[in-house]
C-alpha cells in the first residue's frame, strides 16, 4: 500500500532536481503540482489550465494529494526534461514560449499546442500553418475614434512582408498596408478589456499607430500572434543576413518595459497634463497618449544611452505648474530636460528603474538612425 508521507517526500525530492524545479510550461520556480499522465511538474496556474484537458492531462498536488506507488514511479521515469524532449522536440524559433508573467491565453494555447494538438512532436505538420505565404484571420478591431469593435479581415503576406486589413470580405483595397519593418505585437488583455486582447503597433508617417484586436477563440488570436512572429522573423532574416536566428528572435516582438499614467509639461511654462505613457526597450522610445486606447501617439521621446548624455533622476516633489501629483522624475536628453510627475512612490520607483534599464543599454546603429529620425520629425 502506498504511503502518503513517503511518496510525497519522494515527489518533493524530485521537484528539487534540475529541470523539475521550474514549471514545465511557464518556468515559474518551485512548482508544487504535477501531471501524473504526462509526467511533468507544473505551477498552480498551469495546473488549472491542465484541468481543462482531462483527456490528456490529470493533475495532483505533490504536497497534499495521495499518490499511488505506480504514479510516483512514472514521475521518476519521466520528469520535465524527458517530457520536453518529446513535446517540445520541434518548436519553431519564432513560436512564443510564455513565461510566468504572461497572460493566461498565451499559457493556455502553449499547453494545448504541446499536449493536446502535439504540434511540436514531429509527428504532424501543424506548425507549418504559421509560416504559409499568406495567413488570413478575421478579428474584432477597435474603431479609431470610438470604443466599438468591428469585424475586420487581416492578411499576412510573407512574400512582401506586410500585414493588410480589410473592412469587408469582398474589399479589394485594404484599409491599411503595414510593413513588418517596425511592427510589434503584444497581448494587452487588461488594457483592451478582453482576455484575448492583442495590441499591434507600427510606424505610420513617423508616428506610432496602435491597433487593438481580439478574437473569442484563444487558438485563433494566438495563432495570429505567432504567424506575425514568423513573418517578422523572415523579414529580419532577409534584412540581417549575417546574424544568427538566436540573435534575431530577441528582436521579433517585445513587451513594453513600463506603462501607466504620469503628468507631463511642455518645454515652455505649460501646466502639467495627465498622459498615458509607454516605454519600449526595443525602440528606445517613450510614447505618450491621452488615453491607453488611443490609436496614435501624441508624441515620443527617444531614450539614448548614458554615454550619449542621457540620464534620469528623482526630482523635487514640488510642482510649480499646477500638477496634482508630486513624485517627480527628471529625464535629461542632449537637447532638453523633461519633467514627469507620478502619483505614488511605487510608480516613481518603477519608472526610474525602467528608464535606467534603457539608458544602461548600448545603442545600435539602428538606434542612432531612429534617434536622428525622431529629431528631424520635430
Amino acid at each position: 500500500m502506498a504511503s502518503l508521507d513517503r511518496n510525497n517526500k519522494l515527489l518533493l525530492d524530485m521537484v528539487r532536481q534540475p529541470g523539475n524545479n521550474l514549471c514545465a510550461d511557464c518556468g515559474a520556480p518551485e512548482p508544487d503540482w504535477a501531471s501524473y499522465t504526462l509526467g511533468i511538474f507544473v505551477c498552480l496556474t498551469c495546473s488549472g489550465l491542465h484541468r481543462n484537458l482531462p483527456a490528456v492531462s490529470k493533475v495532483k498536488s505533490i504536497r497534499l494529494d495521495f499518490w499511488e506507488d505506480s504514479l510516483v514511479e512514472f514521475m521518476q521515469e519521466r520528469g520535465n526534461s524527458a517530457a520536453k524532449a518529446i513535446f517540445e522536440k520541434c518548436v519553431p524559433g519564432f513560436f512564443y514560449r510564455p513565461q510566468q508573467k504572461d497572460c493566461v491565453v498565451l499559457k493556455d494555447q502553449w499547453i494545448r499546442a504541446k499536449y493536446e494538438r502535439r504540434e511540436f512532436t514531429g509527428e504532424n505538420y501543424l506548425q507549418q500553418v504559421y509560416s504559409t505565404d499568406v495567413f488570413e484571420s478575421t478579428l474584432w478591431k477597435k474603431g479609431k475614434d470610438n470604443k466599438q469593435f468591428l469585424k475586420r479581415i487581416f492578411l499576412l503576406n510573407r512574400k512582401d512582408f506586410t500585414l493588410r486589413y480589410f473592412i469587408k470580405e469582398d474589399s479589394k483595397v485594404p484599409k491599411a498596408v503595414i510593413s513588418m519593418k517596425d511592427l510589434n505585437a503584444v497581448f494587452q488583455p487588461e488594457k483592451i478589456g478582453h482576455a484575448h486582447g492583442l495590441q499591434i503597433s507600427y510606424l505610420q508617417d513617423e508616428r506610432t499607430r496602435n491597433l487593438f484586436v481580439y478574437h473569442e477563440n484563444g487558438q485563433v488570436i494566438v495563432s495570429m500572434f505567432n504567424a506575425i512572429r514568423s513573418t517578422r522573423l523572415a523579414y529580419l532574416q532577409k534584412k540581417h543576413l549575417t546574424l544568427q536566428d538566436n540573435d534575431l528572435i530577441l528582436q521579433i516582438t517585445g513587451n513594453c518595459l513600463k506603462e501607466g499614467y504620469m503628468e507631463k509639461t511642455g518645454p515652455t511654462r505649460e501646466p502639467f497634463k495627465k498622459r498615458w505613457f509607454t516605454l519600449c526597450s526595443m525602440s528606445r522610445k517613450l510614447l505618450y497618449f491621452k488615453t491607453p486606447l488611443d490609436a496614435t501617439e501624441l508624441g515620443a521621446v527617444f531614450i539614448g544611452s548614458e554615454n550619449h548624455n542621457y540620464s534620469v533622476s528623482e526630482s523635487s516633489n514640488k510642482s510649480t505648474r499646477g500638477g496634482r501629483w508630486h513624485r517627480g522624475i527628471t529625464l535629461q536628453t542632449p537637447s532638453r530636460q523633461f519633467v514627469f510627475m507620478c502619483e505614488q512612490d511605487q510608480e516613481q520607483k518603477e519608472w526610474l528603474e525602467a528608464f535606467r534599464k534603457v539608458i544602461s543599454q548600448p545603442m545600435t546603429p539602428e538606434d542612432y538612425a531612429n534617434e536622428a529620425n525622431l529629431r528631424r520629425g520635430k
